[in-house]
């Protein structure tokens, strides 16, 4: 039985601990048993009062509404705060109002430009019929389209702008526009402002201040922002996917009675979120039901299937061997000559490696896809494996396609000029085609996917539903994930060589977001098993990490390659050429900063803070982990408590009833 004093909390939600405070029966609570077990010295209820009272005092710095205490509480801290106003200096009192002030701007600012990001509507909607994990492919694409526009921005203003106001005029003679140039980048493409070729140095030749100068600080300057992005993204997502990963152990009651918003009004939300809560129960339920079934797995049962695991990864690996070989051979031939056929057979022939590879990169993950069901994984688990083996097929296979352009055909002498005639006049330019014909083929590719392949089929469902041959697909989230990492590692890979790569690849993302959308809702069905993606969105954004790290390697060794620039900024010298111009018109005392900088030393100083920072995180992690940990087992005691209290309120009612 209850009894209330004066100093009772009035509020009826207030929180479990104001309850137990005002209550006889704290001490046989049992988390105050374990806690006097743990602690020899058990502290009185007065010093639990005060330690309380402490524990909830008033912070300026956080919003009252913020704070995790019950509704009385929260009433005393407004009394403190008004008291203290009084009692405060003028200097005092007017700090907190303007930080109060920051901190609602702040919260505003927030709100509005989430309110910015385009397709929240879609996305809510294709989260609710499709689940979360749909849901994540179309904001990973968002994100990577806000990348790419980023991107347009600082090469117009530090590699566009400059060259179209300082450029001299251009002696090349005017070519027509032909179907063939719009696929393979040549003609008046190859000298427009979309490769490498149109930025020449021009009039603005100072020291410190050219065309070089500007292009070289602009694709270093997007390389270092798309470092620090995605390395962000992927700790954050890290850190969220640690805690609510295998160690978080939801609640199935809290999402039956506490997950509906009751502040829905609009019956299409109503069954949105109906939606939403019955794809979480059901990927609670398949993960509770596949922790059971391994549980139960026997000796015999783990050996079996560990040897059958051990002979699929190597099935794999002679699928990903032949694959490669297969590219190699399609990058020989389309080096050939071919210039007696017809041109649409060459175009063919020119497209033969993006052929290739893309039918390579669709066959081999579905083969992954089912190798991955046989091992026996969770359905996450299925995902993550099939992601990785995917991801390295495309990687792999896009780093022999480089390794082969970087690599020029060996050639002894050019006395004969046939063999003259295949070396390329502009290098750099040949290299940026061909990250654009694989952009280009990269979209025709989805275009034609969803319209002429997953659109008939579920026109031909629609038509025999009876039929047992015919079913809508699900959306294949892995996969369409891979094409969009392999698609932006291009992009970085070539945007050195074609400077208007990134505004191609935002075109064509945007174009990619409405068909995505068209084949998910009008040709796909709802997948029936559903997987959490905490640990797939950081693995999307980790396999974007090693994109951008191909990308790196690519262009120092491209830079390497080429020694004197053949076209471009950079023509008839390179980049150590430029920047040590540079460098020498700068005053001593700058020079000789810049050599500190690049010294051994500052490397080594640069490595020993390095250290000592990152001893200092995992010191910081391992505390976190510590306290999460004890908050989990308060969590646990909290709900013992609770039973607890059930159960003796149940024993007093019908003691009562007794009587």
């Amino acid at each position: 039985m209850f009894v209330r004093t004066d100093d009772s909390c009035n509020s009826d939600l207030s929180s479990d601990s104001c309850e137990y405070y005002q209550t006889e029966i704290f001490g046989l609570l049992p988390s105050s048993q374990a806690h006097l077990r743990t602690h020899a010295d058990a502290v009185t209820h007065d010093s639990d009062e005060s330690f309380h009272l402490d524990r909830v005092s008033w912070n300026p710095s956080v919003p009252l509404r913020a704070l995790p205490v019950c509704l009385q509480d929260k009433r005393d801290i407004r009394k403190q705060q008004n008291l203290q106003r009084s009692s405060i200096g003028n200097w005092e009192s007017w700090r907190r109002s303007q930080q109060t002030t920051r901190r609602r701007i702040k919260e505003h600012v927030g709100r509005a430009l989430s309110r910015l990001l385009p397709w929240s509507h879609t996305l809510h909607k294709i989260e609710g019929q499709f689940g979360v994990g749909v849901k994540a492919y179309f904001v990973f694409l968002r994100y990577l389209l806000c990348l790419n526009l980023l991107y347009c921005v600082i090469i117009a203003g530090s590699v566009l702008t400059p060259t179209l106001v300082y450029r001299e005029n251009s002696r090349h003679q005017r070519l027509p526009l032909g179907y063939k140039d719009i696929f393979v980048g040549s003609g008046v493409l190859e000298h427009s402002p979309v490769f490498h070729s149109f930025y020449t140095r021009g009039s603005l030749d100072l020291d410190c201040l050219n065309t070089p100068i500007l292009f070289l600080l602009g694709m270093i300057s997007i390389l270092f922002l798309s470092i620090i992005m995605v390395v962000r993204r992927t700790v954050v997502g890290y850190k969220h996917s640690w805690l609510t990963g295998n160690r978080f152990s939801s609640n199935l009651s809290y999402k039956v009675f506490c997950g509906w918003d009751f502040c829905i009004q609009d019956r299409q939300a109503a069954s949105l979120k109906q939606n939403f809560i019955r794809n979480e129960l059901k990927m609670d339920l398949e993960e509770q039901t596949f922790h059971e079934r391994v549980q139960s797995r026997s000796l015999r049962h783990w050996v079996q299937l560990i040897l059958f695991r051990v002979f699929l990864n190597f099935l794999v690996l002679i699928l990903l061997g032949s694959s490669f070989t297969l590219i190699h051979y399609s990058i020989v031939l389309s080096r050939n000559e071919h210039k007696d056929l017809h041109w649409t057979l060459s175009l063919m022939l020119e497209y033969l490696p993006p052929i290739t590879m893309t039918t390579i990169n669709y066959v081999l993950p579905h083969i992954f896809s089912k190798v991955s069901e046989f091992e026996d994984y969770s359905l996450t688990i299925q995902l993550n494996l099939t992601l990785i083996r995917s991801i390295f097929l495309k990687l792999a296979s896009l780093g022999i396609y480089l390794f082969f352009l970087i690599r020029p055909p060996a050639v002894q002498n050019c006395s004969d000029t046939k063999v003259c005639k295949q070396i390329p006049v502009c290098g750099e330019n040949e290299f940026g085609k061909e990250m654009y014909k694989l952009t280009i083929f990269n979209f025709l590719e989805c275009f034609f996917t969803a319209f002429f392949v997953a659109y008939p089929r579920a026109l031909l469902v629609e038509k025999f539903p009876s039929s047992s041959l015919l079913a809508k697909k699900q959306f294949e989230i892995s996969f369409n994930v891979l094409d969009l990492v392999n698609s932006q590692t291009v992009t970085w890979v070539g945007m050195f060589y074609c400077p208007l790569l990134p505004a191609i690849s935002a075109v064509r993302l945007l174009f990619l977001f409405y068909i995505k959308k068209f084949t998910v809702v009008r040709c796909c069905a709802p997948a029936q098993r559903m997987f959490r993606t905490a640990s797939s969105s950081v693995l999307f954004h980790f396999m974007l990490l090693l994109g951008l790290s191909m990308s790196v390697v690519t262009l120092v060794v491209n830079i390497n390659r080429f020694d004197q620039g053949g076209c471009g900024p950079f023509k008839d010298r390179n980049v150590s050429n430029v920047t040590n111009v540079c460098k020498e018109a700068l005053p001593e005392q700058v020079q000789n900063t810049i050599s500190y900088i690049t010294s051994e030393a500052f490397a080594f100083a640069l490595i020993l803070a390095e250290v000592v920072v990152l001893t200092s995180y995992v010191s910081r992690g391992r505390a976190n982990r510590k306290a999460i940990e004890r908050l989990k087992d308060m969590l646990v005691m909290c709900s013992s408590d609770k039973r607890f209290l059930v159960k003796q309120h149940s024993t007093i009612t019908r003691r009562q009833l007794r009587r």
